[in-house]
């Protein structure tokens, strides 16, 4: 039993002193993305030619609300590709969406298309292998941002040097030969793009074409050489070319079982397939501005001034008229709840939609969010959380009855479906997309990147949606008896008051109850 003991601590005490310290990066090879001179004759860029010039200084934008179109879009992008594709996102799950995007990236490689892809760190569990394989290609180049050295043993890192590891890149971007690019809340995997059984995450993505392209290629750019972002080949063993089969096996396997065979079906008869490549897609043209941290805030040396959330409020104001929020996790904090308490009693509107702590996939995170219900509630704030309901679908119930084309109001949720949109409108003209989400995580801490967008319509019509599907869709939190809060629940047949927060336990409430005691807001 002694020596038992005396192994283990010898392990442990081997698995925290051991070195750790990241290779250097002199050695590096530098890549940037393609100039307008050089994607001028790629067919997205002939495509999109006409459209530029009539709407000169403006980004052509379509919300990608809708599952999935979200996944055909990308897929379409990766196929059709003919110079450069540069990805960036937070999680790629190797699942059935994860492994066909993989493979696609792979096609694209055998084509000729340079494919650069960074991916956040932290959830890269069990992808070591794929990533090496890929990197093994000689047209495409993988990178890690934030590394960990000990790949199985990860959670030792934050151990170790928590400030370091507890900084993540949750930036999101799909670019297409410097044309076309997909900025917004989702990640790869199954989750997001309604493959599968599972949950789904009601999301929003925009496709962009025009100038905030190139604003997101040079911000991938600095991402891309700054001073976190590692080539998989200095972090994990080099393996042979000849592996790259295995990702086409590994696609042609999931493409064989039924339920993939079926969604993939299901992909090739959507409507925006025909539209992008037929050049018949209805894009919005507007006044859009990438607003993005710098890279260095992965490191912890970036000064309040140039986060993204004080660019963010510096370029928008603050709301006269109203404010539409939508955040899957919602961590005002003091100061933040005392501003919207502020707004509220100054006469704007505000309306805010996060998840209840039945649809949460955080428990954590409702806990720092429930402590500041009853403030926002008597100062007259709106406030909703999304239910979640039975067995899922990818389209909302009242979808035909809103006559919403553009699918918006499945941001705003269908059934079993978690919320995972990161958007707000703001009075009546200004829109934020993007993978901010309103807590102290996305404030200070991880990376992020979203669109401000000038538009009038695209802003009427997620109010709209909020104002059709949330009621049905979520619980309004208000201020019942004896001044204590309620969940009202709303359906067609009329309403449900609950005393408790709905489905879910005592055991769950009073779990969450006791975090929301400790001082850990600003890690959420």
């Amino acid at each position: 039993m002694q020596f038992s003991l005396r192994l283990l601590s010898t392990l442990l005490l081997f698995i925290l002193t051991s070195c750790t310290s990241l290779p250097p990066l002199e050695n590096r090879a530098a890549s940037y993305a393609l100039n307008p001179e050089q994607a001028a004759t790629t067919r997205f860029a002939q495509m999109l030619a006409p459209l530029q010039q009539a709407h000169p200084d403006k980004s052509g934008i379509y919300p990608l609300a809708d599952a999935l179109d979200a996944f055909a879009a990308r897929m379409l992008l990766a196929q059709h590709a003919e110079r450069t594709l540069d990805i960036q996102y937070y999680i790629w799950h190797k699942d059935m969406t994860g492994t066909l995007l993989f493979e696609a990236l792979h096609e694209a490689a055998d084509r000729g298309v340079r494919v650069r892809l960074l991916l956040d760190d932290n959830n890269t569990s069990g992808l070591d292998e794929t990533l090496s394989v890929l990197d093994s290609h000689p047209n495409i180049q993988v990178r890690l941002f934030n590394p960990f050295m000990r790949r199985n043993y990860r959670a030792v890192e934050y151990l170790t040097d928590f400030n370091k590891a507890n900084r993540r890149m949750h930036n999101k971007s799909f670019t297409v030969d410097n044309q076309l690019t997909i900025i917004g809340g989702r990640n790869v995997g199954d989750e997001y793009f309604g493959a599968g059984d599972g949950v789904l995450f009601a999301d929003l993505d925009i496709l962009a074409a025009g100038p905030v392209v190139q604003e997101v290629s040079h911000d991938f750019d600095r991402y891309w050489q700054s001073e976190s972002a590692y080539p998989v080949s200095l972090i994990l063993p080099e393996v042979s070319p000849a592996r790259l089969q295995e990702l086409e096996d590994q696609a042609e396997e999931v493409e064989r079982n039924p339920a993939a065979a079926k969604f993939v079906q299901s992909l090739h008869q959507l409507p925006i397939l025909n539209q992008l490549t037929e050049q018949a897609l209805a894009l919005e043209w507007a006044k859009v501005t990438l607003v993005s941290d710098d890279p260095r805030k992965g490191l912890g040396d970036v000064a309040d001034d140039d986060l993204l959330f004080g660019k963010l409020i510096h370029l928008v104001g603050s709301p006269e008229k109203s404010l539409n929020l939508v955040s899957p996790y919602f961590v005002p904090t003091k100061v933040g709840a005392k501003a919207f308490a502020n707004l509220s009693q100054a006469g704007v509107e505000i309306q805010i939609l996060t998840n209840s702590l039945h649809a949460t996939d955080v428990y954590v995170v409702h806990s720092g969010y429930s402590k500041w219900r009853k403030k926002l509630v008597k100062n007259g704030v709106k406030l909703y959380e999304m239910r979640q309901m039975g067995e899922r679908s990818t389209k909302p119930k009242l979808l035909n009855r809103t006559g919403d084309k553009e699918g918006l109001g499945t941001v705003f949720g269908s059934s079993g479906s978690s919320l995972h949109a990161k958007t707000f409108t703001l009075d009546d003209d200004i829109v934020f997309v993007g993978s901010f989400n309103f807590d102290p995580r996305s404030a200070k801490l991880n990376t992020e990147l979203g669109f401000v967008i000038e538009d009038s319509q695209l802003s009427q019509k997620i109010k709209a949606a909020f104002a059709e599907e949330v009621p049905y869709n979520a619980y309004e939190v208000q201020l019942c008896n004896n001044s204590k809060l309620c969940w009202i629940e709303k359906s067609q047949t009329g309403l449900l008051i609950h005393h408790t927060e709905p489905e879910s336990t005592l055991l769950k409430r009073a779990g969450v109850q006791f975090l929301s005691w400790l001082p850990i807001d600003w890690l959420l």
